[in-house]
């Protein structure tokens, strides 16, 4: 059994999106740095370095991603950071402040763009019908 890598030929939607996954994976990277203290709420360590583990990973597969023009790390590039958004998500049931709520929101939308621009596809043309 023979397994291919599918060659991707990036748009420059998809680079863009590529460019933000990587940069939102570098910006997770310390996560593990910013525990709480005793007695702070906040996110648990093991989760804080779940989400650092995962930057490293999306980083590293953007790149892959991009310079490889591999999907497959491209996918892997959105998978990671979906997670990390997904971890961060309780803190719209807890109480914790608006803006720690509106950072979350605004990720999770940072993260719906990112992984809509990583697999937009080429324009049809108006006439086309499909």
């Amino acid at each position: 059994m023979s397994t291919t890598t599918s060659v991707a030929t990036w748009s420059t939607r998809n680079k863009i999106g590529l460019g933000l996954a990587i940069f939102y994976g570098v910006t997770n990277i310390p996560s593990f740095l910013t525990g709480p203290d005793s007695g702070e709420e906040g996110p648990p360590l093991s989760v804080l370095i779940v989400c650092s583990v995962l930057g490293v990973v999306a980083t590293v597969a953007g790149i892959i991603a991009w310079r490889g023009r591999n999907r497959s790390a491209a996918r892997l590039t959105a998978a990671s950071i979906v997670v990390i958004t997904v971890t961060s998500l309780p803190a719209f049931f807890v109480d914790v402040p608006a803006g720690i709520k509106a950072l979350v929101a605004l990720g999770v939308v940072l993260t719906v763009v990112i992984v809509v621009l990583m697999f937009s596809t080429g324009r049809r043309p108006s006439g086309a019908r499909g």
